[in-house]
C-alpha cells in the first residue's frame, strides 16, 4: 500500500475574508518543505487577506488551510506559535526594545510563563542574529534602527521561534534595491539550509521571478494561476494581474519597461549585442520616436526596443542580417531625421548594419557613433551623455 505524504501546508476550498465578505477564493494550494511561495498582485486583490488566513489571523469564511494534515483550527495555540512564524508589514515593536531583547520575544512558545530565557534560548537568539547578519546590532535600539534593519530584526525574530513555515506580508515594502535584494537572498537561503517553508506577498515582479520558486497570482479576489514564476509571468500574464498601463514585463529580463509618448523627431538606432539597451532607454524617454534594427530575435536589444513601443527590424536568432531585412529597414532610415550607431559588434553576421550605416552616411544623414574611432565616418559622441547633448543641439537647431 503506497503511504501518502501529507504536504506541509494545505488549502482546500478556501474562502478569506471579512465578516461575511469573501475577499479571496483558492480552490487548492499546496505547500512542501523548503519551498519559497509568492502571493503577487495588485493592491486590494486580498494577497495580505490571503496570508492572514493561513497563518490562522483570520478564520475561514469556507474551506479549510491545514498544517502537516490537521485542520488548523484544530491545532493548539502553542503548536501554532512553533510552527508558524508570521511578519507583518506594521512593525509595530517597542522602539526602546534592544534588537536582542526583540528577537527574543520569539522564543515566548518555548519559554513557559515566566519567559526566562535559558542558555539554549539565548544561542537560539544569537543563532537568528547571525542568519540575518545583525549580530552587531544586538546591543542597539530597535526603534534606531533603518527600514531595511528592522526587517531583519522581524525575520531574526521570526527564526528564534524555530518555526517550520514563515510567513511574511511584503517584506520587501519602503526597502531600497540593496535590502530588498537581501531580504530575498535571506529568505532563499533560509529555504535551502534549514529547510523553512516561506509564504510571502509581493508586488515587485521582478523579484518574484528572481527570487521565488512559486507564485500564485492573485487578482480581483481569485487566483489566476499557480507556478513556476519562470513559466507564470509571460507578459500577457502580468498585463492580465496588473492592467495595461504604461509599462511592458519583459519575462527574458525581468524587467519592465516604460511605454512613454513619442511625439520627437525618429531617430533610427543600429544596436545588437546589448549595445543598443541603455541608448534606446535613453531616448524613450526624451521623447524621440524610434526605429530600430536590424536584430536578432534573442538580442537583450529586441526586449528593450520592444518594450518602449520603437519600430523594430528584426531576423530570426543567430541568422545573418540579409538583404530582404535591408529592405525592410530602407524606409524607417530614409524618414530617420538621424542616425545612432551604438557600437554593435563589427562580426560577419552584423554586416548588413554596416550597409545601414554606409546608406545613412552616403545620404546624408546626421550620423552619430559611440565608437572611439574607424567605422564609420561620422560624429563621435564619447558617451552617452554626449550622444543626447549632440541630438539635442541637432534639432533645436532645425
Amino acid at each position: 500500500m503506497k503511504v501518502r505524504v501529507l504536504e506541509i501546508l494545505e488549502c482546500w476550498e478556501l474562502a478569506a475574508g471579512y465578516g461575511h465578505r469573501t475577499v479571496v477564493l483558492v480552490e487548492e494550494l499546496k505547500a512542501h518543505k523548503g519551498e519559497l511561495i509568492c502571493f503577487l498582485g495588485p493592491n486590494g486583490a486580498g494577497k495580505s487577506t490571503l496570508l492572514k488566513t493561513v497563518a490562522g489571523l483570520l478564520a475561514p469564511l469556507g474551506g479549510a488551510v491545514y498544517l502537516k494534515g490537521e485542520r488548523l483550527e484544530k491545532v493548539s495555540l502553542k503548536e501554532r506559535a512553533s510552527a508558524l512564524a508570521v511578519v507583518l508589514t506594521d512593525r509595530c515593536l517597542p522602539g526602546l526594545l534592544t534588537v536582542f531583547e526583540a528577537v527574543a520575544l520569539g522564543r515566548h512558545p518555548h519559554t513557559g510563563l515566566l519567559g526566562k530565557l535559558s542558555r539554549r534560548d539565548e544561542r537560539v537568539v544569537w543563532e537568528s542574529l547571525r542568519l540575518v547578519g545583525a549580530e552587531e546590532l544586538a546591543s542597539r535600539f530597535y526603534g534606531d534602527l533603518s527600514d531595511g534593519e528592522k526587517q531583519k530584526v522581524l525575520i531574526a525574530r521570526a527564526l528564534a521561534q524555530e518555526p517550520e513555515i514563515m510567513i511574511l506580508d511584503e517584506p520587501t515594502v519602503h526597502l531600497d534595491l540593496q535590502h530588498r535584494a537581501g531580504i530575498m537572498s535571506l529568505l532563499l537561503r533560509l529555504c535551502r539550509e534549514k529547510g523553512i517553508t516561506v509564504f510571502l506577498s509581493l508586488h515587485e515582479v521582478d523579484l518574484a521571478l528572481k527570487g521565488t520558486a512559486y507564485v500564485v497570482l492573485v487578482h480581483e479576489g481569485r487566483v489566476l494561476g499557480m507556478g513556476l514564476p519562470e513559466e507564470l509571468l509571460t507578459a500577457e500574464a502580468v498585463s492580465r494581474l496588473y492592467g495595461s498601463g504604461v509599462g511592458e514585463f519583459d519575462p527574458v529580463t525581468g524587467a519592465v519597461e516604460l511605454r512613454l509618448p513619442a511625439e520627437g523627431p525618429l531617430v533610427f538606432v543600429v544596436a545588437g549585442g546589448g549595445k543598443g539597451a541603455k541608448v534606446i532607454r535613453a531616448l524613450a524617454k526624451r521623447g524621440y520616436r524610434l526605429a530600430c534594427g536590424v536584430l536578432p530575435e534573442n538580442d537583450v536589444d529586441v526586449f528593450v526596443a520592444r518594450g518602449v513601443g520603437a519600430e523594430l527590424i528584426t531576423v530570426p536568432a543567430f541568422a545573418p542580417v540579409g538583404k530582404e531585412a535591408l529592405e525592410l529597414a530602407r524606409p524607417y532610415l530614409k524618414e530617420a531625421q538621424a542616425v545612432v550607431d551604438t557600437g554593435f559588434p563589427l562580426v560577419p553576421a552584423t554586416e548588413g548594419n554596416r550597409t545601414l550605416l554606409k546608406w545613412a552616411a552616403d545620404a546624408g544623414k546626421p550620423l552619430f557613433s559611440l565608437r572611439s574611432e574607424g567605422f564609420p565616418s561620422g560624429r563621435r559622441a564619447a558617451g552617452l551623455t554626449a550622444l543626447l547633448q549632440m541630438l539635442e543641439n541637432l534639432f533645436a537647431s532645425a
